[in-house]
């Protein structure tokens, strides 16, 4: 490719613009934040440099490791405009004033270097205007990338090129948005607020009003719209507050003049009471999050605990959160499938089913009158829901799986009548937005060709949803499943719940090791769910415990150590590809691979203390190995800060907030990889199993480990006990502190010795043993079991 993006220039210090120059640290690119001088400081960079102090501040936290700010420098654009001269990219990211970016454009062209890519990550202005005067050249390098905030966690960037843009450079933005910084990508039409907020603010607006008319109050509609109907937690009022109430009005204001003809997003953007509400919240400058005070108001108990009161939208003043109660939610809760959860609440006659009925019914209306303004098919707008707002399907998929001749039906019935090309579709006897092959989408109805476009795989992908279900999955029981991927590589997957590790596990990576010797090459453990491994069924262990079943559990903990040893030591790469949470039984799958390739939004660590028990899968052993040995082999090294630093990330349950963060902790290693795009994982797990065996992978040499013997033991119990003395512990977790530093100190040995692996094994598994008998673990363990968070007692 003739393009290239080894250095970058973000212009605009605010939200977006930091949070993007952190994004770009995150992949490596080098980056230049830029924003103006201010008119009252001497200091030239002050703008920047607040801007930067609150993106490393903000939580969740845009960088993956602080160690990554080392690759942004910040400047101002009267002094160090000339890093723009040597920018491979320059991205525009200031205030949304058409006549700025247009002088800020003019200074961009007179100094860009030849194939430097500019951008603007305007959200609402089009993008052609922004370009307006330049030169051929300029126009030819200039698109939008729209990216969502916070960049980092949110998928989409939506890729908005002009007439004048040349192809070479959106095919570049597009490989370099996914491959680099993991995005998935939507090509938008340079229409108004192109895809994403388009849909947003044009039901958005609706929303907010039928809510007013109706009476509702904020705790009810956020908690209908989240989960239940597929949406994140943030569901409505909670989603204004974050993205900002200001920023969620000025955006609402900007788009309405720009789209006269659309008839249904006019009439709500319009409407009077959410005109009259957002206003007074101006006023007042309640702005959500960033001013504590929006929609929910942050206040402190009696007890001091931080509690949210929602704001009473007829007395506008907050007060203590309800718990809304609806038999249509009872009933529909629980139930997994989201369509068959949304049937429920469309088939219902209550309060909360009118407004799900309402807000499902208008956005399916709303999507289809804005095809073929926005998009020629229903992909990008799907693909721009569900990554732009964290949807768990957009809104032609759920259609899809409620019936679209059915669902037409009953919109009609209630005032939601959609596009004409639906019922032109439905007509022609195509009846669902998707072509299926089995669960697979295989095509997408294009309205203009008026037939199913075919949908295409990318080539050499890795996805089990093809495999599962053919000869390619070779063996599989209730826990996990065991694939050939191709090339002589197989995969094992989990499928049980939050994949927590048991026998049936256990079996099917067993059964996949014994196959390396003859069917296999080398082996990818991996899944296509949000989480690698949430640990151990806490479960079976105590269930196992409460009734005396030692021999069990002992059994069940020899058998994950095995498993994981065996990984280690097998003559055949072993590749492990975590992703989301890896948390206990999980993290020490992963130290065990011959090599880890981690997607980079991993959370990891070894969590067992808040269970009651420590590491036993191996993973004590593995820290030990991983942090005190290294330094130990040097001659008269002093052992006590390396033992302390891995004592404290064990006693402390810490997981990373990331791969990166992960690797800083030991946890992965050096020659480990990190996967920006999750979607990628599985096939570059794969690729990496191939490079191993091309590049003739042999096992590394058993390894003896640091014990330090009865001092170092001592030292770690005085620890725990300061801990203890100043609250910081309960007197339990001192208790299991004490037996965590048995372990690592090598038992009883009364001076420091290099011990072998099953050593340190048998002290771990004897030490989780008798914590499980104990009545304070067992608690602890139900209590994560009933309630989802950790027992301090």
């Amino acid at each position: 490719m003739k393009y290239n993006i080894h250095r970058a220039v973000v212009i605009g210090s605010g939200t977006m613009g930091a949070a993007i120059a952190a994004h770009l640290a995150n992949i490596g690119v080098p980056v230049t934040l830029l924003d103006i001088v201010p008119k009252d400081s001497p200091d030239k960079n002050k703008i920047v440099k607040e801007g930067w102090d609150r993106c490393i501040k903000a939580k969740p936290a845009n960088l993956m490791s602080t160690e990554l700010q080392t690759l942004v420098t910040l400047g101002n654009l009267e002094d160090d405009f000339g890093a723009v001269a040597e920018a491979d990219w320059i991205c525009e990211a200031i205030i949304e004033n058409l006549k700025i970016k247009v002088e800020l454009m003019t200074r961009i062209d007179e100094v860009r270097k030849p194939n430097a890519i500019v951008t603007t990550n305007t959200s609402g202005i089009p993008v052609h205007a922004i370009a307006e005067g330049r030169s051929k050249e300029f126009k030819k390098h200039f698109l939008g990338t729209h990216f969502f905030n916070p960049p980092r966690y949110l998928k989409l960037l939506e890729i908005i090129p002009t007439a004048d843009t040349s192809k070479d450079v959106v095919e570049f933005m597009t490989h370099f948005g996914e491959y680099r910084l993991g995005k998935g990508i939507v090509l938008c039409k340079d229409t108004p607020n192109f895809i994403g907020n388009r849909v947003a603010f044009g039901t958005g607006a609706f929303a907010l009003d039928f809510i007013l008319n109706n009476g509702y109050t904020v705790d009810e509609v956020d908690a209908l719209t989240g989960p239940l109907m597929g949406r994140p937690k943030t569901a409505t009022f909670r989603l204004i507050d974050l993205v900002g109430v200001d920023v969620w009005d000025h955006v609402g204001k900007n788009l309405a003049p720009l789209i006269p003809h659309d008839k249904l997003g006019q009439k709500y953007l319009a409407a009077e009471k959410p005109r009259k509400l957002m206003d007074t919240l101006l006023e007042r400058k309640w702005f959500g999050n960033k001013t504590k005070v929006g929609f929910y108001k942050e206040v402190r108990g009696e007890d001091g605990r931080k509690e949210f009161y929602s704001l009473d939208l007829n007395t506008l003043e907050h007060v203590p959160a309800g718990k809304p109660r609806f038999d249509s939610v009872k009933a529909a809760k629980d139930v997994e499938g989201l369509g068959d959860r949304l049937k429920i609440m469309l088939e219902a006659d209550d309060k909360a089913a009118k407004l799900v009925q309402a807000v499902t019914y208008q956005g399916f209306q709303y999507v289809s009158t804005i095809i073929p303004e926005v998009a020629d098919t229903v992909k990008p707008i799907d693909d721009a829901v569900r990554w732009g707002f964290m949807h768990e399907a957009g809104p032609f998929e759920t259609w899809d799986m409620l019936g679209v001749k059915e669902t037409v039906k009953r919109m009609k019935a209630e005032g939601y009548t959609p596009a004409k090309w639906v019922d032109e579709m439905l007509k022609a006897g195509v009846e669902t937005f998707y072509q299926y092959k089995g669960d697979n989408k295989v095509g997408v109805y294009d309205v203009a060709k008026k037939k199913y476009a075919k949908l295409k795989q990318p080539e050499g992908f890795v996805l089990l949803k093809d495999l599962r279900g053919t000869k390619k999955e070779i063996s599989k029981n209730a826990g996990a499943s065991l694939y050939d991927i191709g090339d002589g590589v197989g995969l094992v997957e989990f499928h049980t719940k939050m994949n927590a590790l048991d026998d049936d596990i256990f079996a099917i990576t067993t059964e996949a090791l014994d196959r390396l010797d003859t069917d296999f090459d080398g082996l990818v453990v991996g899944s296509e769910a949000d989480n690698f491994s949430a640990g151990a069924n806490l479960f079976m262990v105590v269930v196992a415990a409460q009734q005396g079943m030692w021999d069990t559990l002992d059994g069940a903990v020899k058998k994950l150590q095995n498993m994981n040893m065996r990984m280690r030591y097998s003559p055949k790469p072993v590749v492990v590809a975590p992703v989301g949470l890896a948390l206990g039984g999980g993290c020490e799958v992963t130290m065990h691979a011959s090599r880890v390739v981690a997607a980079s939004e991993t959370y990891i660590g070894l969590v067992e203390l808040g269970a009651g028990v420590i590491p036993a899968g191996a993973g004590t052993k593995e820290i030990m190995r991983r942090v005190i040995n290294p330094p130990m082999k040097t001659d008269n090294a002093e052992p006590f800060p390396f033992i302390q630093r891995a004592f404290l990330q064990i006693g402390q349950a810490k997981v990373a907030t990331s791969a990166e963060e992960a690797r800083a902790m030991g946890i992965l290693g050096p020659q480990d990889r990190v996967v920006v795009n999750r979607d990628h994982l599985l096939t570059e797990a794969k690729k990496e199993v191939l490079h191993m065996v091309a590049s003739g992978y042999k096992p590394p040499a058993p390894e003896m480990i640091y014990a330090p013997g009865r001092d170092m033991y001592g030292a770690m119990k005085i620890g725990a006990w300061s801990f203890k003395e100043g609250n910081y512990i309960t007197e339990y977790d001192s208790h299991i502190a004490t037996k965590l530093a048995y372990v690592m100190a090598g038992g009883c040995l009364t001076k420091p010795t290099w011990v072998s692996e099953q050593y340190i094994l048998d002290l771990e598994r004897e030490a989780f043993l008798s914590l499980c008998g104990e009545e304070k673990t067992q608690a602890r363990m139900w209590s994560l079991l009933q309630t989802g968070k950790p027992l301090r007692n």
